[in-house]
C-alpha cells in the first residue's frame, strides 16, 4: 500500500473529521463519551485546523493526529503533547498510525518544541507499542484514573526528548 499524504488539516477537512472520528471512538482509547449527533463538528475553541495534520489516500482523509500544548501556562510552551490519534480502520497496519506520529515530533520540533508527550490508556497495548517503538517511554502511571466500559483503567504518561 503507498505511503499515505500528509498534510496540514484545512477548515474544508472538518466534515470528513468528524465522520473519522464518530468512526474510530471507543472506550480502549478514548476517555470521552461517543460522539454525538451533530456528527459535522470537529473543530474547536481549542483545536483548529492549524492543530492537526491529516492523513490522505486517494483523496480520502484515513487518519489525524492533534497536536497542542499539554497545560495553557507559558512556563511549558517548550512541550508539545499529542492530544488525539485516528486512523480509519480500513488503513490500521499500513503504517498510517506510524506516518502520524513522526509527522507530530516533526511538527513539535519545527514549532521549537524540546519535547513531546502524550497520555495513552493502559489496556491501549497497540497503541503503546507503536509510541515506543518511536522513541516514547513511559515517564508515570497514574493507576485506575479512568473508569471505562465497566472497569478501571489506567493513563499512562509518555514522553521524549526532541534535541
Amino acid at each position: 500500500m503507498p505511503e499515505p499524504l500528509l498534510r496540514p488539516a484545512r477548515p474544508a477537512d472538518e466534515g470528513e473529521l468528524a465522520l473519522l472520528d464518530r468512526a474510530t471512538w471507543s472506550s480502549l482509547h478514548t476517555v470521552s463519551p461517543p460522539p454525538q449527533p451533530p456528527y459535522d463538528s470537529f473543530f474547536g475553541e481549542r483545536s483548529g485546523p492549524g492543530d492537526h495534520i491529516v492523513a490522505e489516500r486517494d483523496g480520502r482523509v484515513v487518519g489525524y493526529v492533534r497536536l497542542g500544548f499539554p497545560t495553557p501556562h507559558a512556563s511549558n510552551r517548550h512541550v508539545r503533547q499529542i492530544h488525539g490519534l485516528a486512523v480509519a480502520e480500513e488503513a490500521r497496519g499500513a503504517g498510517v498510525g506510524r506516518a502520524l506520529v513522526r509527522a507530530a515530533v516533526q511538527e513539535a520540533r519545527d514549532r521549537g518544541a524540546r519535547r513531546i508527550t502524550l497520555r495513552v490508556l493502559g489496556h491501549n497495548t497497540t497503541a503503546r507499542v507503536l509510541y515506543e517503538s518511536e522513541g516514547f517511554v513511559v515517564e508515570g502511571v497514574q493507576p485506575e484514573e479512568f473508569f471505562l466500559g465497566g472497569r478501571y483503567v489506567d493513563d499512562v504518561l509518555m514522553g521524549r526528548s526532541l534535541l
